[in-house]
């Protein structure tokens, strides 16, 4: 039987957020057809101007599993082959053996093999992911630098390798979706992301989501605070940031209404066909970017708590600012947040976060939000 929202609940828990040290969150729940939206906090420290829930949000690396869906739906019209090696379709990014062994299906669950590119672009962040030997430099002097992917790639195709292809635990790495996004610009003869926004984004009616064509987000948005581990002490508002140095990978604009409702429908088959949503929930193991080993699909990950009902979704992170969208697995109840202070732990003696009440605060909510 669905479990009803209770409001009071969700609206205490979403508060505890900011009284641990959140300036802003923002949240939309659904159960059934039961719908809660929340917020709390400030969407600029300096005004006090408050966050609400129909706030546009760069949504980070949730951009993924709309990408993975495009290219699953390039999939079903026979314009890619989910096995096929990634040298068949594009040579010269990814030549010789290499391009052989790598398939567009390890591209999609991280198992190529290729390094992240990110400290070879952010020069501060070259000792990535030991982040007691990087710094924030980077950030400010690539505020509004216009990279372009294919150089983005050749940095991470270039680096030494990160494992074989296919082999498991695969790394998390950004390279392979710019390469997905390579992929759909090749076989469909349009920018990947203006392939994605007519394929996805505008098939699954999103009015509010969409690539952002500069460094600024259109329409109500929050100022998205930074501090990088302490580094940046206060943080440091980074909400204008040219994000073609994640494009694909990254660089979606949404709000929680959206995400809620893109999930909806991947997950009821309307986005891409339940064979391909079976395909994005065949999962590998992938160590994250926190280093932490994760169980990853196809753009899809499971969220779950010990002993409670699985969601599948994605969360995602800028340069301030971070969101997490999930369904159930029945379709029955969902959750999409977001937030707008990132890297707020302190690091400890050997470099590693320290736990932070946001962290726990964060965790509360979202029992409260999932399981009720």
């Amino acid at each position: 039987m669905q479990k009803p929202l209770d409001n009071a609940e969700l609206d205490a828990a979403l508060e505890n957020v900011c009284q641990a040290g959140m300036p802003g969150v923002f949240a939309e729940v659904r159960a059934g057809d039961d719908v809660w939206r929340g917020a709390a906090g400030v969407a600029d420290v300096e005004t006090g101007r408050p966050v609400t829930a129909d706030l546009r949000h760069r949504v980070g690396s949730i951009t993924k599993t709309f990408t993975a869906a495009a290219v699953l739906r390039q999939v079903e019209n026979g314009e890619i082959g989910l096995d096929t090696p990634i040298g068949h379709y594009l040579p010269r990014l990814v030549p010789g053996e290499r391009g052989d062994a790598i398939t567009v299906r390890m591209l999609l669950d991280h198992t190529s093999g290729l390094a992240e590119y990110l400290p070879y672009a952010y020069p501060s962040l070259s000792a990535f992911p030991d982040l007691a030997k990087t710094g924030p430099e980077s950030f400010d002097d690539h505020r509004f630098t216009r990279f372009d992917p294919v150089d983005l790639i050749g940095m991470g195709v270039a680096a030494p390798a990160v494992g074989t292809p296919g082999g498991t635990p695969g790394l998390y790495s950004n390279t392979g979706y710019l390469l997905l996004g390579q992929l759909l610009e090749h076989v469909t003869g349009t920018a990947a992301e203006k392939h994605i926004t007519r394929d996805v984004i505008e098939r699954a009616g999103l009015r509010d989501t969409g690539f952002p064509e500069g460094a600024h987000v259109d329409g109500p948005h929050s100022r998205l605070y930074e501090s990088w581990f302490g580094m940046i002490d206060p943080p440091r508002d980074y909400s204008v940031f040219d994000m073609s140095w994640v494009g694909p990978a990254a660089a979606l604009v949404s709000t929680v209404a959206d995400l809620n409702r893109f999930f909806r429908l991947l997950h009821a088959g309307e986005i891409v066909s339940r064979t391909s949503l079976e395909q994005m929930r065949r999962t590998v193991r992938v160590i994250s970017q926190e280093g932490k080993l994760i169980d990853y699909g196809l753009g899809l990950h499971p969220v779950e708590a010990p002993g409670q009902a699985r969601f599948w979704g994605h969360g995602g992170t800028v340069w301030g600012g971070g969101a997490l969208a999930a369904i159930r697995a029945d379709g029955e109840r969902q959750l999409a947040v977001g937030m707008n202070l990132q890297r707020w732990n302190r690091l400890d003696t050997a470099g590693a976060p320290q736990p932070h009440a946001i962290d726990r605060a964060l965790a509360a909510f979202q029992q409260v939000a999932m399981y009720g």
